[in-house]
């Protein structure tokens, strides 16, 4: 057997290997909380527009990074390589809220776009304080989150904690994370029109909103 005949078939063995590894890898899967949503309905066109402005969310360092963060028992997390989020986390949460909001208002999200003179806009604020996620077991958001009317000191802050069970999966794990953002964008979008039929308000009257905090 020759060398070149020899070199040629290591060159073989080379790549059949590297072709068997690649094989063996679990391929990656992407993970989005906003759109796709049986929950969130096209909004209706409204003839007096209502303007939010969903601001940047805050989400706890823990599980500000793209894979997704699960529990494993008391005091562990598992970061899951081959299960990301298709978009760093905040914005996930942020557009899942604007898209809920948006549809139970029929409101149009001005985060960042100018808005016609004399219009009111309410600016959401979220600060998710914790995003657990327990596979087949439940998934978690404990948020607290605020509404201003404009640039008034009409404020509503509230906080909101739920709770979903979900089945076995990473996909029944992400569909409990999209309910509990549904209801948490149906309670912003609660506050938001409580305080659209009430209008302008000093800060003592915004205090009667407080039982949406509940809701």
């Amino acid at each position: 057997m020759t060398v070149v005949t020899i070199l040629r078939r290591l060159g073989l063995a080379g790549a059949a290997a590297v072709l068997a590894a690649c094989a063996s890898t679990p391929p990656d899967h992407f993970y989005t909380l906003g759109g796709g949503g049986a929950s969130v309905a096209t909004p209706a066109p409204a003839a007096n527009p209502v303007y939010i402005e969903v601001m940047g969310v805050v989400v706890p360092a823990q599980v500000r990074r793209s894979q997704l963060v699960v529990s494993e028992g008391p005091g562990r997390v598992d970061l899951l390589e081959q299960h990301r989020w298709a978009a760093p986390l905040s914005d996930e949460i942020g557009r899942a809220l604007s898209l809920k909001v948006s549809a139970e208002l029929g409101a149009i999200d001005v985060y960042r776009t100018p808005v016609p003179a004399g219009a009111t806009t309410y600016r959401i604020s979220t600060n998710v304080q914790r995003f657990e996620s327990a596979p087949g077991s439940y998934a978690l958001i404990d948020a607290t989150w605020s509404v201003r009317q404009g640039t008034t000191d009409a404020v509503l802050t509230c906080r909101s904690v739920f709770k979903e069970a979900v089945g076995p999966g990473y996909e029944a794990l992400v569909a409990g994370h999209r309910a509990a953002l549904d209801k948490l964008g149906a309670a912003i979008a609660a506050a938001i029109r409580e305080q659209a039929q009430r209008g302008s308000r000093t800060d003592a009257a915004v205090k009667t909103l407080a039982p949406i905090c509940s809701r």
